[in-house]
């Protein structure tokens, strides 16, 4: 079996993180983002993952060295010239995607994190002889999403786009699993599948829609990552729970790379996540914060929710700290400050206490 994930974005939204590494290789709880779902489409079946790349292929072919055999999963790329949307790659990758079996296929977004349950929704697709099923996932506010209305078989009728009265409340969440036919209404152009593709499949009768019971989260801009952080957090603790790191001084969930070495009188957690071979000093407090693979964080510096910075709605604030990067002794991040390799900290605001005297900067 087969799957296509979309990763050929410029991941905009998640900068400062995504201009020295494309968005689908950003760590998500010390994994690339990607190798989460690639872990369950391997679990669901799949033997074959093609990527639908566009922005830095040559980052992504490192990427496959490294991973392939480490997944042991055929991971092979499909390079857009230009942008595609997204049902174009499909189109593009069809010689990949169906190989005469008649074997249904999965498509996903790579952005987005949940507990994937692939096995469920092939099973489901399959059952009721599907062209598409998508993943649909319900939220508080349908308002602000695309949202799906579902008749009682599972088929969906209709798409509306921010409805201002109450239609429903389940939205696409960017997972599908595809019967090789759909290739046959899409073009090799740029197109998209929510809006040129799956509307013709409703139409025909034969769109579906899995619900998702767990958690779901778009990660592409840094608010949402972290939040997703939090939610991916809570999961393992049910699900998975002695993933979670557990010693003196750890409060609420917390997730902490083996070679990650960790001072004396420090205070972590909740909600924090800390990366291969970081290096945590004496008496440093940590909370709401993604410290990624090879930072360094000073002795005694606090980084995360509560560092007496809030945003203009009283929200909490959070940091990423990303790839080799220092927060010197005495430091104080907060308000999603990021730093990231080569690329001057700040995202919104960032307070260093260095010396003894306070520096403030916005950026």
């Amino acid at each position: 079996m087969k799957a296509l994930i979309l990763v050929g974005g410029f991941g905009t939204r998640l900068r400062p993180l995504t201009l020295t590494v494309p968005k689908p290789l950003v760590e998500f709880c010390n994994k690339p983002m990607i190798v989460h779902q690639i872990e369950a489409l391997k679990a669901a079946g799949v033997t074959e993952v093609i990527l639908a790349i566009n922005y830095r292929p040559e980052v992504m072919m490192g990427f496959i060295a490294e991973w392939e055999p480490k997944l042991g999963v055929k991971i092979v790329c499909s390079q857009e010239k230009e942008p595609m949307g997204t049902a174009g790659p499909l189109a593009l990758a069809k010689e990949l995607l169906d190989d005469g079996s008649g074997q249904p296929f999965f498509v996903l977004n790579s952005d987005v994190v949940c507990e994937y349950p692939l096995k469920e929704m092939l099973d489901y697709h399959r059952a009721r002889g599907a062209e598409a099923t998508i993943l649909v996932t319900k939220v508080d506010d349908p308002s602000k999403y695309g949202v799906l209305i579902i008749n009682e078989y599972g088929q969906v009728q209709q798409f509306v786009e921010k409805p201002k009265e109450f239609v429903g409340d389940k939205i696409n969440a960017g997972i599908y699993c595809c019967s090789p036919k759909v290739l046959e209404r899409i073009e090799l152009r740029p197109t998209s599948i929510e809006k040129e593709v799956f509307p013709h499949v409703a139409a025909d009768g034969q769109l579906y829609a899995f619900t998702l019971a767990g958690y779901w989260m778009d990660v592409g801009q840094p608010k949402d990552y972290l939040k997703g952080l939090t939610l991916h957090l809570d999961s393992l603790n049910i699900h998975n729970p002695s993933a979670l790191y557990n010693a003196a001084g750890v409060s609420g969930n917390v997730l902490v790379a083996a070679s990650a070495k960790i001072g004396a009188d420090c205070k972590i957690g909740p909600d924090v996540s800390i990366g291969e071979g970081c290096v945590i000093g004496d008496g440093v407090r940590l909370s709401n914060c993604v410290v990624m693979k090879g930072v360094e964080v000073g002795n005694h510096t606090k980084v995360g929710a509560r560092t007496g910075l809030r945003s203009a709605d009283g929200a909490c604030c959070c940091c990423v700290a990303a790839h080799s990067q220092s927060a010197g002794t005495w430091t104080c991040m907060g308000k999603a400050a990021t730093f990231c390799s080569g690329i001057p900290c700040c995202f919104e605001y960032c307070v260093v206490l260095r010396q003894p005297w306070l520096v403030a900067a916005e950026g």
